[in-house]
């Protein structure tokens, strides 16, 4: 028998329950209202903090439900400022945050000064109900707000501030309040610089890697997924557990960074949080406002492209193809994969782009706890071949490892630490970025860490591959170069011009770097 699914797409009507639906149509017609007239969450919500919990890796915050009071709005400050490009950021930025009670009329203010911020943009609100999870959290209701500001300058640094009703940022108490980000210049630069890392979750470690990035001024961070960690568990099903209110703390620890520097995250296994329609990426949706180019952004919001310079970066999310973890395995039915054949292709050909980047959560070659991904290889490593991407960036496993330049499953060419590769003919080198800050993870029994300034002696390691039918199967590798167990981040420095290159430094939250390396073409 046929459901109707009025406005639903099919795929998704067959799957969900009527009170699914319901609650996705609701979702989707109250996205685009900007008046909010919901209730105002309860306790210390005032100053951006569900509860009063340490954002410790161990542990969190409780959330308060919501009530059904009005709060002034001048009593509630905005929190949680991250940004994101849009497709063009040469043109467009995305401007996100949080409040902790329902507000009317939010607004970004923007201009070219601090002190003439005279443009204003209205806000969409995307609220995020959370059901009770009985002796885990009650219900909780969390307010996310997002504003599109394109027909931006090229090149150019402007000035914004959020507010609402009773909250104005250009007013002389709220001042403090007022950020600023930089758009992509309209021809590539000589040089410029991104980071990366995966796995960050809230903690001491998390926001030292925060400070540290920030300090090189990066264009844009990438952050392959396992962002905050309100679900634990880490499976895609509603028997995991979750936290919604580790989320506030999240956003609150990552404000310093992410209010200047846009935070392009896709998603992990732990960012599957089942509680939200589609497939557990209603969250997501809610919370992120990112470039709504990939195959669908209302289904998959961690899968797109941007360029930036010389540099084609390519989001996926590997949940629909990783053998390891199935709660969303196959989830696109082939369509990611048909988009990534296509964008790939379309980067290749633009003759303003030196260098592909693809970055996702989990590996396609690693040696640590969750090893490599059968799944990631049988389906996307043939088209990073096929196409000569530049470099991939995983997470997933909580170490900094870095291969050799791999070509048809094997060494193509030894990348000692400083070497340079050339991707068109000694394939292609993949790094594993996962210590973003939490718990760190190991190496096989035996196997030693390699990394600059500490280069073990060439072996061969004792590793395993995720299969579709959910085992492993044991695999002597020669390809792991650079393994280090601690807390780091990835810094990529582009440069243009007769003979471009990516110079990738793995770096320590003090700034002492583990490994580096380049890649070139021409």
């Amino acid at each position: 028998m046929d459901i109707p699914d009025f406005g639903i797409p099919p795929r998704l009507a067959r799957r969900m329950t009527m009170a699914e639906r319901h609650e996705y149509l609701r979702t989707k017609l109250t996205r685009r209202r900007t008046l909010v007239t919901a209730g105002a969450v309860a306790g210390g919500l005032l100053t951006g903090c569900s509860g009063s919990g340490s954002g410790s890796d161990t542990g969190g915050p409780k959330p308060s439900a919501s009530t059904l009071t009005e709060v002034p709005g001048a009593a509630v400050a905005p929190f949680g400022r991250h940004l994101a490009f849009g497709a063009d950021p040469k043109t467009q930025m995305r401007i996100s945050w949080q409040v902790p009670a329902a507000v009317r009329r939010p607004y970004v203010r923007i201009g070219l000064r601090p002190d003439d911020l005279d443009r204003r943009t209205e806000a969409e609100l995307r609220d995020l109900k959370t059901p009770e999870l009985a002796g885990v959290s009650p219900a909780v209701e969390q307010y996310y707000l997002h504003a599109v500001l394109d027909g931006l300058r090229p090149g150019t640094t402007y000035y914004y501030g959020v507010g609402h009703d009773g909250f104005d940022p250009a007013s002389p108490g709220n001042r403090a309040t007022i950020a600023s980000f930089r758009t992509a210049p309209a021809a590539p630069p000589d040089r410029f610089v991104f980071t990366a890392f995966g796995d960050q979750g809230v903690g001491t470690h998390a926001a030292a890697n925060d400070r540290a990035l920030l300090r090189l001024d990066p264009a844009f961070h990438l952050h392959a997924g396992d962002i905050c960690y309100a679900n634990p568990t880490g499976k895609g099903k509603d028997t995991d557990a979750f936290q919604a209110g580790m989320w506030d703390v999240f956003l609150k620890q990552t404000e310093s960074v992410a209010k200047s520097v846009p935070w392009m995250v896709t998603t992990g296994n732990h960012d599957m949080e089942a509680w939200y329609s589609p497939d557990g990426y209603g969250g997501q949706l809610a919370r992120f406002s990112l470039p709504d180019n990939g195959f669908d952004p209302r289904t998959a919001p961690g899968v797109y492209a941007f360029t930036y310079g010389n540099v084609g970066v390519v989001a996926l999310d590997a949940n629909d193809v990783s053998y390891e973890i199935p709660a969303n395995f196959g989830h696109s039915e082939g369509r990611q994969t048909k988009w990534l054949d296509t964008k790939l292709r379309e980067l290749r050909a633009d003759g303003s782009v030196d260098f592909v980047v693809v970055y996702f959560h989990h590996c396609a070659y690693s040696t640590s706890t969750h090893a490599s991904d059968g799944g990631i290889r049988a389906e996307w490593v043939p088209l990073f071949a096929r196409h000569e991407v530049d470099l991939v960036i995983n997470g997933h496993n909580h170490v900094y490892e870095r291969t050799d330049a791999i070509k048809n499953g094997e060494v193509g060419k030894p990348v000692p630490i400083g070497a340079s590769t050339d991707p068109r003919r000694d394939g292609i080198v993949y790094v594993t970025a996962g210590g973003g800050g939490k718990e760190l993870y190991g190496f096989p029994k035996g196997v030693e860490e390699s990394y600059e300034g500490h280069v073990a002696g060439r072996e061969s390691v004792d590793s395993f591959t995720w299969t579709r039918s959910r085992d492993t199967r044991a695999e002597r590798v020669e390809w792991s170069r650079v393994r280090y167990r601690g807390f780091s981040f990835l810094s990529v420095e582009a440069e243009s011009g007769a003979k471009p290159r990516l110079t990738v430094s793995a770096l320590t939250p003090d700034g002492e770097r583990v490994d580096h390396f380049e890649v070139r073409r021409g």
